[in-house]
């Protein structure tokens, strides 16, 4: 292993149990154990980075697993999601989510920390076509279709579903916006954007910012960013009361799921 590879392995910090027990794994130990429909590895990507990247996405998707109680293989949403290391992403940008494809695509040396958030969106996006009563586009998110007042299906799992895009995107007592969706707001003024304060990214930054907030698992690439830096400290992600009811409300939501998938 030389010294660069060495340094990019050794950059992330994780605390959780050891899956691997020590041992290297490959691109296709992640596709069988996590369900994923396929895995693509960019032609660039070298032997080395290969299997350091294999290790650090093992043991981050294993850590998502265990954090929210779901069997491993959930994690590729019934093998309709496809995962890209090195290639299939956008340029300038660490990593994606393209819905077109369902494909979760993460830069070679840059994609790390970005995980968690990119997976809700292909969550989010798998939900859309599953939760209502209509169907809906390909490329479509749940949040978005929840926040147009599209009726969710009635199952109880759903219901969860409804009481947690509540939890970031209305106030407590469901009359308002959220302070997250006003904070979001002016993070887009600020910006010149219409990026911060979208339905599928309020969604997936609470996501990330519960689940290192956690302290059963810390893995930094899984998810990282969401307690200190710039965009932390403007609101980016829920705060005080707000966190802890979508705290409460997606631990509901996860722990119906994983009822359900259980055998």
């Amino acid at each position: 292993m030389n010294a660069k590879a060495s340094g990019l392995y050794r950059q992330y910090f994780r605390r959780g149990p050891d899956y691997r027990f020590g041992d290297d794994v490959d691109f296709v130990d992640i596709k069988q154990q996590f369900g994923f429909r396929s895995i693509e590895v960019g032609a660039w990507v070298t032997r080395e980075e290969r299997q350091l990247a294999a290790n650090l996405l093992f043991d981050a998707f294993a850590d998502l697993a265990f954090m929210l109680a779901l069997p491993p293989a959930a994690i590729g949403l019934r093998e309709s999601l496809a995962l890209a290391f090195g290639r299939g992403g956008q340029r300038g940008v660490q990593a994606h989510y393209a819905p077109g494809s369902a494909t979760l695509a993460l830069a070679k040396n840059a994609g790390a920390g970005a995980l968690a958030h990119e997976w809700w969106h292909a969550l989010d996006n798998h939900l859309a076509g599953k939760a209502f009563e209509e169907p809906g586009r390909a490329n479509a998110f749940a949040s978005r279709r929840w926040l147009h007042d599209e009726p969710l299906t009635d199952h109880p799992l759903n219901h969860c579903l409804h009481r947690l895009f509540a939890a970031v995107l209305l106030s407590g007592d469901l009359n308002q916006p959220s302070q997250l969706v006003k904070d979001g707001l002016a993070l887009d003024r600020d910006n010149g954007t219409r990026y911060f304060s979208q339905p599928e990214e309020l969604t997936a930054r609470a996501f990330e910012g519960w689940l290192q907030g956690r302290e059963d698992i810390k893995n930094q690439y899984l998810v990282s960013g969401t307690k200190q830096g710039e965009l932390a400290q403007s609101g980016a992600f829920p705060r005080g009361e707000q966190q802890q009811r979508y705290a409460t409300a997606a631990s509901e939501y996860f722990a119906e799921l994983a009822a359900i998938l259980a055998p």
